[in-house]
């Protein structure tokens, strides 16, 4: 959402990011990385709304922490729509909703306000999402017992059902299903969604959604594609009194597109028998690694985002002897990492990704071919259209038992780095990486994209409101 407000700053807009406090606090809460981005954008202003008490976890039982989630941003509605009242409705261009806040549209329509979604996965994704709701609709059973029976969607390649996000495979009437049902049926009832994608990389999937048979009965609003929206990167910076990264200093000592980075997102954790599984594999391939390690969750719902997990134990987590086996050409972080830079670095040959979307830019921005290891949400779809659609990736096909096995660790991570397969894999990226710098550019797609979107919002016209 930062990086969306960076392009309306270039643009000589000003910028206010509503905020609300996270319900929860752990180490893991989003509210150190807020704190963070707001003090490193100063251009752009940042309001939290007065909060409101925080749901009862604890005593919650069996129910879902995401619909409590989902219910507590519901209740501020009320004080969205004061803090949009005090803004002169002449200095009110737009509002753009992120794509889990699509309670506040009902706020928006009230106020007269221009309300756009921006919607922070692929055009693939939401593609999909858009037409599950008449696929759900009128079934007695979930589609669960579908098993990995392949979907038809219009835009991307044949999508088997074990694929969908695991509370969209309930019974329809399961409160959760039901509540994304609606949040995804409602993110197309904005004026127009801006999308973090650049068409000529989802172009089946972009015109999908300009298709009059994606949702049968209804025209979908305008799809904006004004991506990738990738963050700069810490070492575009000049600090020089920012002591250099531990693992971006160690990829300058290693050779060109030799290291592979292991990296499964914010919350993506694993097995302590799978990150040995991993750690043997990537002994056995000789190649070099920079890995990311996390503390493996207590548990695989949605309460391990309330969890506060302590560093890792890279000596109980790690096969014995396995860390001075490999002390000359591998490395294991258990801090933050600079993603962003770790792959624009000229060392980065490959990355074994948990397919979240930022991370799926992220690569191809910078031209590195992945592996996909889909864990969670919308990752096994993205995982999909990578590797059919987008030419990309290839996958870690042992994800899909639970377990990746080192054999297939050791042979994968090979043929990327030392492959045929995988030198074909980077001219396919470095295609894609040339296709997105040029979207990006003055006059490129992407660039177009946004300035239709903002004669869209200007062609409405400031309505009359009491």
């Amino acid at each position: 959402m930062t990086e969306l407000a960076n392009v309306f700053l270039k643009h000589g807009y000003d910028v206010t990011m509503v905020l609300v406090e996270p319900p929860f606090k752990s180490s893991d809460s989003g509210a150190t990385a807020i704190e963070r981005i707001a003090a490193s954008n100063p251009s752009i202003s940042f309001h939290v709304l007065p909060p409101l008490p925080a749901p009862d976890f604890a005593a919650s039982g069996d129910k879902n922490p995401f619909v409590l989630i989902f219910q507590l941003l519901l209740e501020y509605n009320e004080l969205l729509g004061a803090f949009l009242r005090s803004i002169p409705r002449k200095r009110l261009h737009s509002v753009v909703l992120d794509m889990f806040c699509i309670h506040a549209v009902d706020v928006c329509t009230s106020l007269g306000a221009p309300v756009y979604t921006f919607f922070a996965s692929g055009a693939s994704c939401l593609t999909v999402l858009t037409q599950l709701p008449a696929l759900i609709a009128g079934r007695q059973t979930g589609l669960k017992e579908l098993g990995d029976t392949p979907l038809d969607f219009l835009g991307v390649p044949p999508m088997p059902a074990s694929h969908l996000i695991k509370e969209l495979l309930e019974h329809p009437e399961d409160e959760m299903c039901k509540i994304l049902t609606n949040m995804w049926r409602r993110n197309t009832e904005t004026m127009g969604v801006l999308v973090n994608t650049f068409e000529s990389l989802e172009s089946r999937a972009v015109q999908s959604l300009r298709d009059p048979l994606c949702v049968p009965g209804r025209t979908l609003p305008p799809i904006y594609c004004v991506g990738p929206l990738v963050g700069e990167g810490a070492e575009d910076h000049d600090d020089g009194a920012e002591r250099k990264n531990e693992c971006l200093a160690w990829l300058d000592s290693q050779p060109e597109r030799s290291v592979v980075f292991l990296c499964f997102g914010s919350k993506g954790t694993l097995s302590v028998e799978q990150l040995k599984e991993i750690a043997v594999g990537l002994e056995r391939s000789g190649q070099r690694f920079l890995w990311s390690v996390r503390t493996p969750a207590g548990s695989h719902d949605a309460k391990k985002y309330l969890e506060v997990r302590p560093e890792p134990d890279l000596g109980a987590l790690m096969p014995e002897g396995f860390l001075e086996r490999t002390r000359d050409r591998g490395l294991v972080v258990t801090s933050w990492v600079p993603q962003v830079d770790v792959l624009r670095h000229r060392a980065t040959g490959a990355f074994v990704t948990h397919c979240g979307w930022n991370s799926v830019l992220e690569a191809v921005a910078a031209g590195v071919p992945m592996l996909c290891w889909p864990l969670e949400a919308e990752q096994k779809m993205n995982k999909v259209c990578m590797t059919e659609d987008m030419g990309v990736a290839v996958e870690l096909v042992g994800y899909g038992e639970g377990f990746v096995k080192a054999g297939e660790v050791d042979a994968k991570v090979r043929m990327v780095i030392e492959g045929e397969e995988g030198r074909q894999l980077r001219a396919r990226v470095a295609a894609r990486r040339e296709e997105a710098e040029a979207a990006l550019e003055e006059g490129g797609a992407s660039r177009a994209a946004f300035l239709r979107f903002l004669l869209d919002v200007e062609s409405i016209g400031e309505p009359i409101v009491e």
